[in-house]
């Protein structure tokens, strides 16, 4: 067991012993050849010359990991990244919270109702969602459905996106089984017939490339649980380095960013790309050092800054982070997250998001780069292809009288399928002005 933040108190060390053993003899959920070209790809995201689409679940489950979730998710992403490409005229990398994403950081070990205190839940990786003794108590064998979970996920990843269903000349199709009585969708529509007209001017042309047909879409998840992740880090044979095989890029979260700590000690030893998530009580110097423990060579494409500060605050602690970093010459991807720096409790105990908060966070992050002439590298938001109640507002206009009817998450709010496109549109927008 590994002693770190953020780690569930296994009640039986020499069970997770033996789980972790059989992790660290499966072949690896991805290879080190797909993190390098990823790693190339965020290397165009840092130089500004590609936007970076980062989304998926708060916390995957293992009910939710369906064909049809899978499928809904994808198209999702597929829709917001045509959107971004063709209104903005810019390469999209394409990245899922999705294969691995099933672990949680919490602020509490415990929860108690009526009286009653259990652990807290952090993820189908760790412990059940039932607030129940045997639900919550953690089990080591989860880790094992994680790795089987994940390795079904990618495969049909794989399927949908290599073997003609990410087509652009599917755009249409991409639309089939959402809700289509919305400004967004029949925003969406009108573009697809835009791209239709456009693509069959070039088949007209003699151009029909292989690039319109497939879709590279990356795997990434926050690399939390420490057992997991060292169980599944292999020498690549090519070049002898270490790669971490869960998924193409790993993530360090706001509450495991410990400069000394053993989350940054791991991200440093890997060579996949490597993400940090940045709140608003980060230094300037911080975020230097943070370049200099997990890039030390400057190499871009290596590191990606996620910051979460807040609709009210980006435009205050996002200027000196980005100064520092860029004075210094590092070359990282500078991403948005504007979800988790705008969550509040609604009156009924459930947690929530303003679309209107999400937005401003966004224009903001915009702005400070505008200014200072760097580039908004990319966004990074949870999402679901399902037409959700979690997050309020939108042009579906969710109050909070809404939320009981499908608030669905098993962690933190997403965004709906309509609101992830309305999103992809106004970005692009935004985009499109830079």
């Amino acid at each position: 067991m590994i002693s770190a933040p953020q780690q569930p108190s296994w009640p039986d060390p020499a069970r997770l012993h033996e789980v972790v053993t059989q992790l660290a003899a499966l072949p690896p959920l991805v290879f080190a050849g797909e993190c390098d070209v990823l790693r190339d790809r965020l290397a165009a995201v840092a130089r500004g010359e590609a936007f970076l689409l980062q989304g998926g679940d708060c916390a995957e489950t293992f009910a939710g990991s369906t064909a049809d979730d899978i499928r809904n998710k994808i198209k999702t992403l597929l829709q917001m990244a045509v959107v971004l490409t063709y209104g903005a005229q810019v390469p999209v990398v394409k990245v899922g919270r999705l294969a691995g994403q099933f672990a949680k950081p919490r602020s509490s070990d415990t929860e108690t109702r009526d009286g009653v205190t259990l652990p807290a839940y952090r993820g189908d990786a760790v412990n059940g969602l039932a607030f129940t003794e045997q639900s919550r108590t953690p089990d080591p064998a989860r880790l094992l459905q994680v790795y089987n979970t994940s390795a079904a996920t990618l495969n049909l990843v794989r399927a949908f996106t290599q073997g003609g269903f990410a087509d652009l000349r599917e755009v249409h199709s991409w639309n089939q089984g959402f809700v289509r009585d919305n400004a967004a969708h029949q925003r969406y529509e009108l573009m697809a017939r835009d791209i239709d007209r456009a693509l069959s001017f070039m088949r007209a042309c003699g151009v029909d490339t292989e690039e319109f047909r497939t879709v590279d879409l990356y795997s990434s998840h926050e690399a939390l649980l420490l057992d997991y992740e060292h169980a599944l880090t292999r020498v690549d044979s090519r070049t002898g380095a270490a790669y971490d095989v869960s998924a193409h890029l790993l993530w360090i979260g706001e509450r495991t960013r410990d400069l000394d700590g053993p989350h940054i000690a791991f991200a440093a030893g890997i060579s996949n790309p490597l993400a940090v998530k940045l709140g608003p009580t980060t230094s300037p110097d911080e975020a230097l050092a943070l370049v200099d423990r997990l890039d030390p060579d400057r190499r871009p494409g290596r590191l990606t800054f996620v910051t979460r500060l807040g609709a009210g605050r980006v435009r205050e602690v996002l200027p000196a982070l980005v100064d520092k970093v860029t004075v210094s010459g590092a070359q990282v991807a500078w991403v948005c997250d504007p979800m988790h720096g705008n969550t509040f409790e609604a009156e009924d105990g459930r947690k929530t998001r303003r679309f209107d908060d999400v937005i401003e966070e966004v224009r903001g992050f915009f702005e400070v780069h505008r200014t200072l002439g760097t580039h908004p590298g990319g966004l990074h938001i949870e999402l679901t292809g399902d037409d959700v109640t979690e997050c309020l507002g939108g042009s579906g206009n969710i109050a909070e009288l809404d939320l009981p009817m499908r608030y669905e998450t098993a962690c933190d709010p997403r965004l709906n399928h309509q609101q992830s496109l309305e999103l992809a549109f106004l970005v692009a927008e935004m985009l499109a002005s830079d």
